[in-house]
């Protein structure tokens, strides 16, 4: 009884959330190299050739954006290490447009906008069907919802799906070997248990992670047992004030920077502070790790205020902080990530295999019954 239940619950929720992890699973296999992906596209801009000249600060910078595009707002502004790279500068919502305009790169040695980066609005879509399926209210709405139920339905499959596939016979063959050289559904159902056995420990961390975003009592969960701490509120956003007519010290800031923590830093995301508050706010990385590094300077004088390092937290909070990384599987490195990317591409193969599994079971249900049908019949005829 247990075995029927649970069976007809696996494949219960293949016909429905089956679906929508698959989708989720490849939008979120684009994701995961989004960076890359969108670095190929724009190769033309995001790369330039190395000049003897000297390259403009961040100060000159944002004055050469703001001259080329007046009425427009900087919100970050990124720059790297690798002299071959472009910086990269991406604004505020347009209030007037109701959206955020398209970031562009720069040149860095005379500010010149070359040209937005071309895969952005595509991936903002993509983000979107991965998140709430591009359904109305976004994270309010019932596409977060949907997304919510179907990782928890992704456990579901895990800890149904291994019961139901639980040998008699325990051998390294039949556990992770497909066979298919057997045909009908012996080969579909080889294929499905094989390939949910592999990637089971994959779409588990995907789905525990991803849980992170769809309820906030799973997340206040997830940060005490990483942690040993409740989640930390965000910090209240300071009365409005007088705006200030001078423009905040980037360069100052920048310089204090680059002779402090940033010395080692490959790639620094500068936030401009708002016109009426804030401070000058650098998240940096170190290498190619995720880690996610905090400075925060002064946006009159450029004097530091306040550090962060990834390294000298706990595993726990790296994780709490990285969660994004961690769901993406670049917290545990670029091997881990293909790995992850794989596994999320290879989700409509589960849900195809899957439905596979139940169409031809069906049919061979009703095979059985004509068959039962055609024998009854034959039985009255000879006893009439």
């Amino acid at each position: 009884m247990l075995r029927t239940i649970l069976f007809r619950l696996h494949w219960g929720l293949g016909l429905t959330a089956g679906f929508v992890l698959a989708l989720v699973g490849v939008t979120g296999a684009l994701m995961t190299y989004e960076e890359a992906i969108g670095d190929w596209a724009d190769r033309d801009r995001a790369f330039v050739a190395v000049q003897d000249v000297p390259r403009l600060g961040p100060q000159a910078l944002v004055a050469r954006v703001e001259a080329q595009h007046p009425g427009l707002t900087i919100d970050t502004l990124t720059l790297a290490d690798d002299p071959e790279r472009s910086p990269r500068v991406r604004f505020a919502p347009d209030a007037k447009a109701g959206a955020r305009p398209p970031s562009a790169y720069l040149d860095p040695y005379d500010g010149r906008d070359l040209g937005p980066a071309h895969l952005e609005p595509a991936f903002a879509t993509i983000r979107d069907l991965h998140r709430w399926l591009l359904l109305p209210g976004e994270g309010k709405g019932w596409g977060r919802s949907i997304t919510g139920a179907s990782a928890l339905a992704l456990l579901i499959f895990l800890g149904t799906g291994l019961y139901l596939r639980w040998p008699q016979i325990h051998s390294r063959r039949i556990w992770l070997k497909p066979n298919l050289r057997r045909p009908g559904r012996p080969r579909w159902w080889s294929l499905h248990t094989v390939a949910g056995t592999w990637l089971l420990p994959v779409y588990a961390a995907v789905a525990l992670s991803g849980l992170w975003w769809s309820y906030d009592w799973y997340r206040d969960a997830a940060t005490w047992v990483l942690t040993g701490e409740a989640p930390r509120a965000k910090p209240a956003r300071p009365p409005r004030q007088s705006g200030s007519t001078e423009p905040p010290a980037l360069d100052r800031a920048w310089a204090a920077f680059r002779a402090g923590d940033g010395r080692d830093a490959s790639l620094a995301v500068v936030t401009l502070p708002r016109p009426d508050a804030g401070a000058i706010r650098i998240r940096y990385r170190i290498g190619d790790d995720t880690s996610r590094n905090e400075a925060t300077f002064d946006r009159a004088t450029g004097a530091q205020l306040s550090v962060a390092r990834d390294a000298d937290k706990t595993l726990g909070r790296r994780m709490a902080d990285n969660m994004l990384e961690v769901h993406r599987g670049r917290f545990f490195g670029g091997l881990v990530a293909l790995v992850f990317c794989v596994a999320s591409l290879l989700m409509p193969l589960l849900a195809v295999s899957g439905l596979t599994l139940y169409v031809l079971r069906r049919r061979s249900a009703r095979r059985r019954v004509r068959a039962i049908e055609s024998g009854l019949g034959a039985a009255q005829g000879v006893n009439g």
